[in-house]
This record gives structure tokens, C-alpha cells and sequence, in this order.
């Protein structure tokens, strides 16, 4: 076996990136990252009837956004089955294996009589030991010789020492009358050729180990090491279902959260290092081990993947945010941003992702960045837009055309004339708002002006305090009204 470290992920293409497999993805690409080992991916795609190329274009599509690289070229596990046929007919030939000439309906006579009696149904077939000249001319499966006494011993690098009386486990069918391989012996054979050392995977694949590890040790080959890890539950405490809600990665990136943050996240689920919850990937690389994998399963809980996400926000460079938000934009749909659009956008960063929980937010903050004039004001800013307001605006428009164009200035031009008027400067921001955004949610007015601009801030206010006919629409037509706002 290599001495390096090698790593697998292996999905079955018969649906999306489920989030319990990414995590998965995670554990066995941070395992190897961390000790200059190889990430492998293998398609599972024996189950022709339900794999389908959608579906592993999607697991691919969503590893590639989770930032998980693996080395060389995806392996195909259908295209392999010469190759485990080749290894069920060695172990045929070398006596760890048997023909069995018994039919399907037999079979489950077998199985029918044994639960009527009260007996296992375990099924033992009476091929296991025939002389082979009295075989008949008629097609068989190769059945696995396993052991009958003692017990198939795993030594698990989470679960311990976990013990299978063999007595409990059946002759499994390594290669079908068609000649086609079953998944227990393709996925042996897999790893065996593709120098895994580490099979990483989640806990209900444990019993899986036993039956796997008899073939292992049939062919004489080194075992890999065997790590089965919890699977993620839902808040509830109730394995993971539709119930709960997202369970595609492709969900999450439509959601909006990033890419590092979702990383981080998934990482803490059911592996942590001391009290850790903040991490960069290198530190993950650095950090990750099988030891610090916990038993119980770990629980869902998007508060938490909230709170990162606004960490990480914080963390990550403006142009990183803003190539990751056009990602998202055509994750979801929307209309690709333009040079203008884009260069508004670097500039405003710090305010825009300033709390944000995720890119649908920043986009909902960008919208007097996104928007043209003239700005169509939604209902609630057209009510803020009164003659009155208008005329307050009027007045305050040339005090802004020859200042000086720094925030203590403005807001000090914007207080004065606010108290003109004997009002508050809250109550001359709302109708400013109004007039610069067309909505009454959004950055300051003074984040807005700077990032606007002062030739667009004036020409908006000039809109604004135009005259109007009040029983005008108020319904905003910026093409991204639709995307997910602020809640």
C-alpha cells in the first residue's frame, strides 16, 4: 500500500450533492490536504437505472463551488466491472469464493421458510461446498466463502473496536448471473487499485466494513484505515430529511452563504479542535484529524452557519466577495452585473457586506447601486417623498453642490438644514433615502452619497424633488427586485 496518505470521495450519481456528502467530501479532502496526500473522487455509477449524467455533472459542479479539488480525473466505477469481474474469478479460482446455482425464487423460498420457523434468514446455500463435477450447466452467481465461526473484527479510527459475529453475516453475491460486479466487491477492488489508505465515510456504511473487510483479507491486501463518521441530524434531533429544508449543496449557494463559511461550518459538524469555531482552510488543513471526529451525530443548525457566514464576510477580500456574488447571481437566475454595476459594487463593499448574513443581502443593499434613474420609488419611499419633504430637499440640494465631499461635512450640511426646519436629522434621512434609493431600507445616506458620488447624488435629488403626479405608480423596476432581500 502507498505510503501516502490517499483519500476518496465516492457519490452515486442518481441524485444532487446531499449535504451530509459534502461534509463527508470535506473530511476526506482536509484529512489528505493536510499531510501532502491525494484526494481522489470516484463515481459510483453501477446503478444504471438511476444514474444520470445531471446528476453527476451537479456533484461535480458542487464540489467545485465548495473549493474541494481533487487530483487527476474522476473514476468511473461502471467502467470498471472487467476489472472486478477479474478479482471475483481469482477468488473463485483460489477457493475464498463459490459458484451458486440457486435461483432467485429459491432464494426467497429459503428466506420465507426461515421467518416462518423463527430461524435466521440468513441465507447458507448448498453450492458452498459441492464437488464441482456435480455443478450443472446453468447460470450462478459467485458468492463470497465467508467465514462462518468467530468474528470479523473493524478497528475504527472514530468508533473504536467494533465486533461482527460472522455467524451474523451471509455468503454476499460478488458477481451476478449477468456477470455484472455488486457494489461490496466494486468498491473493494476500487480502493485496492486507487492505493486508498483511508476510507472516510459516514456511519451507516459501518456494517458495510465488515463484509467489505472479508474481501480485504480473502485477497490478502493491506486493509485501509476504517473511519465511519456520524451523520448529520436535523435540529430536531431526527436524521436529516426534506423536513428540515435545504439538503442539496446547491441549496446553500442559492441561499447565498459563501463558500469559505459553508467550509468552516460543515467542518465543526461533528469534528472540532478545543472551542474553535472561526478557521481559515489552512487552519482546518492544519487542524483536522481523525481524533478529534466525534461520535454522536452532529445537528443542524443554520444560526450557527449564519454567524460564520458574517465572520467570514468580514474576513475575505473585497474581490473575493464580489466574484463569489456574480456566482451567485447566475446560481440563481439573475441578470449578470456590468462594469459599471461591478466597479459600484467594489466600492461600496465594506459598507454592503457590513452585518450581511448572505449574498442575497448584499444584493439587497446594493440596490441603489444596481438601480437607474429614475429611480421608481417603492410605496413606502414614495409617501416620504410629500411636497413637503420635496421641498426641504430643494433647499438642501445647492448646500450640497459646493461642499466639500467627506462624511462629517454632509452630515453637517444635512443637520443644519434639518434643524431649519425644526426637525431631527432622522426625519430629513428618511425622505433622503427615499429620493436616493427609492427604498426605505438601505446603507446611510452618507455611505450612499459617498459611494454615489456627488454628480449622481445631485441628479438624483434633482429627480426627486421634480415636479410629479402624485397618483403616479410607486412599484420599483430595477430588474433585480426579486432577489432575496434582508429577514
Amino acid at each position: 500500500m502507498s505510503q501516502t496518505v490517499v483519500t476518496r470521495f465516492a457519490p452515486s450519481p442518481t441524485g444532487f450533492l446531499h449535504i451530509g456528502g459534502a461534509r463527508t467530501a470535506l473530511f476526506n479532502w482536509l484529512y489528505a490536504r493536510g499531510r501532502g496526500g491525494k484526494f481522489l473522487l470516484r463515481i459510483e455509477d453501477t446503478d444504471r437505472a438511476r444514474s444520470t449524467p445531471e446528476a453527476e455533472a451537479a456533484i461535480l459542479s458542487g464540489l467545485t463551488w465548495l473549493g474541494l479539488d481533487w487530483d487527476g480525473e474522476a473514476v468511473s466505477q461502471f467502467a470498471r466491472a472487467g476489472r472486478h469481474a477479474e478479482v471475483a474469478r481469482a477468488m473463485l479460482a483460489a477457493g475464498h469464493a463459490y459458484r451458486c446455482f440457486a435461483s432467485q425464487d429459491e432464494v426467497e423460498a429459503f428466506r420465507e421458510a426461515a421467518r416462518a420457523e423463527g430461524r435466521s434468514t440468513l441465507y447458507q446455500s448448498p453450492w458452498r461446498d459441492a464437488d464441482p463435477a456435480g455443478h450443472p450447466d446453468a447460470p450462478f452467481v459467485i458468492r463470497l466463502k465467508a467465514p462462518r465461526e468467530g468474528a470479523t473484527v473493524i478497528e475504527d479510527a472514530v468508533q473504536g473496536r467494533v465486533t461482527f459475529r460472522n455467524d451474523q453475516l451471509d455468503d454476499m453475491v460478488l458477481l451476478r448471473a449477468d456477470g455484472t460486479p455488486t457494489y461490496m466487491l466494486a468498491v473493494v477492488v476500487d480502493d485496492h487499485d486507487m492505493d486508498v489508505t483511508h476510507v472516510i465515510r459516514g456511519d451507516d456504511h459501518l456494517n458495510n466494513a465488515a463484509r467489505q473487510a472479508q474481501i480485504w483479507r480473502a485477497m490478502g491486501w493491506d486493509e485501509p484505515v476504517w473511519a465511519h463518521i456520524p451523520l448529520i441530524h436535523g435540529p430536531d434531533g431526527k436524521k436529516l430529511s426534506k423536513r428540515h429544508g435545504a439538503l442539496g449543496i446547491e441549496d446553500y449557494q442559492r441561499m447565498g452563504y459563501p463558500s469559505a463559511a459553508l467550509r468552516n461550518y460543515l467542518a465543526r459538524l461533528g469534528w472540532s479542535h478545543g472551542d474553535d469555531e472561526f478557521f481559515t482552510d489552512a487552519q482546518a488543513r492544519e487542524w483536522f484529524d481523525l481524533a478529534g471526529i466525534n461520535r454522536a451525530p452532529a445537528r443542524l443548525d443554520l444560526k450557527k452557519l449564519d454567524h460564520l457566514t458574517g465572520l467570514h464576510f468580514s474576513a475575505m477580500d473585497d474581490a473575493a466577495v464580489l466574484q463569489e456574488l456574480e456566482a451567485y447571481l447566475a446560481a440563481t437566475g439573475a441578470a449578470p452585473l456590468n462594469e459599471a454595476q461591478r466597479a459600484g459594487i467594489l466600492r461600496a463593499m465594506p459598507v454592503l457586506r457590513d452585518r450581511a448574513k448572505s449574498y442575497g443581502q448584499i444584493i439587497d443593499r446594493a440596490y441603489f447601486i444596481l438601480t437607474d434613474r429614475p429611480i421608481e420609488p417603492d410605496p413606502k419611499a414614495a409617501n416620504a417623498l410629500d411636497s413637503v419633504s420635496r421641498g426641504i430637499l430643494k433647499e438642501l440640494t445647492p448646500q450640497l453642490q459646493n461642499a466639500s465631499w467627506e462624511r462629517d461635512r454632509l452630515e453637517a450640511i444635512a443637520t443644519e438644514c434639518a434643524a431649519a426646519h425644526g426637525l431631527g436629522l432622522g426625519k430629513l434621512a428618511q425622505p433622503l433615502r427615499a429620493a436616493l434609493a427609492g427604498r426605505m431600507v438601505s446603507p446611510s445616506v452618507f455611505d450612499m452619497m459617498l459611494i454615489l458620488g456627488r454628480d449622481e447624488t445631485l441628479a438624483r435629488l434633482a429627480d426627486a424633488t421634480a415636479a410629479r403626479d402624485e397618483t403616479g405608480g410607486s412599484g420599483a423596476s430595477d430588474r433585480r427586485a426579486t432577489t432575496q432581500g434582508e429577514g
